[in-house]
């Protein structure tokens, strides 16, 4: 369902009517969108009852996202994690990144801005499947991080073999996202090394940035994400100027009605 309704975004001919027919054939995910739709962020009068009109309201992007987002998290809480690992604050660490660089995308001259929801989203998706297939690896991993977490990026390579950015974007090409996504999570991390970044503002700053600032603000779930320390004025970097208190603004209001149907318990 989830591939169906993200191909139908795809085309510029989009049918409203057609994804409204998708969605409205799963109930959970339907029922969310119309939550969203009648949340405070959008401050309707009167109540939405119908999935054809509140997807003709959020429009493309924000479908897009809602779906990608709350289809995400009930795929992420159906798997089975080991002792000490939140979903709730995977969930939440993830979405934040996901929003905020979505944000920060409109606002500057990025190639693939329309990628950046996803590419937030699914930054950190390697460290999900190293704790679900690697349990024993993984508490090696956070045993080391949080001895020697300013050696985080070099303890994966040397217990896995690769980085978790590495494992997200082979994700990424696993699932067939494009080319621009997989870069950006690819090198999150390390924006510096990103070949796309030759020619002008590539994505994996924007994440990157996103990412730094979320874990700035208190939603670091993870000690084997110790490697965005130091990296707190990143958005400083980006150039927004005065522009930047905005988005970080309508960031805090997205965040806050989004969250209930994102987040896990």
């Amino acid at each position: 369902m989830l591939n169906r309704v993200i191909a139908s975004l795809a085309h510029d001919d989009v049918s409203f009517a057609k994804v409204a027919e998708f969605i409205e054939k799963d109930t959970v995910l339907a029922g969310n969108i119309l939550r969203l739709v009648n949340s405070p962020l959008y401050g309707l009068r009167g109540t939405v009852g119908s999935v054809r009109h509140a997807v003709s309201l959020l429009g493309i992007n924000k479908l897009r996202n809602a779906v990608l987002g709350v289809s995400a998290a009930q795929m992420w809480c159906s798997l089975r994690t080991p002792p000490g690992w939140s979903m709730a604050s995977f969930n939440h660490h993830s979405v934040s990144v996901a929003i905020l660089s979505d944000l920060l995308a409109q606002q500057l001259p990025v190639r693939d801005a329309a990628g950046a929801f996803v590419a937030g989203l699914f930054h950190d998706l390697g460290l999900l499947l190293i704790a679900i297939g690697l349990p024993l690896e993984y508490r090696q991993l956070l045993t080391l991080c949080e001895k020697d977490p300013e050696k985080s990026l070099e303890h994966e390579i040397e217990i896995l073999g690769l980085t978790h950015a590495e494992l997200s974007s082979d994700v990424a090409a696993a699932w067939n996202l494009p080319k621009s996504i997989r870069s950006a999570v690819r090198y999150h991390i390390q924006p510096d090394l990103d070949p796309a970044g030759a020619d002008g503002l590539a994505l994996s700053r924007i994440i990157h940035a996103a990412d730094a600032y979320v874990c700035a603000t208190g939603s670091q779930f993870c000690a084997m994400e110790t490697e965005v320390r130091g990296s707190e004025d990143a958005l400083d970097t980006l150039g927004l100027g005065e522009q930047l208190p905005v988005v970080l603004s309508e960031f805090e209001n997205e965040l806050a009605a989004m969250q209930p149907y994102f987040m896990a318990a």
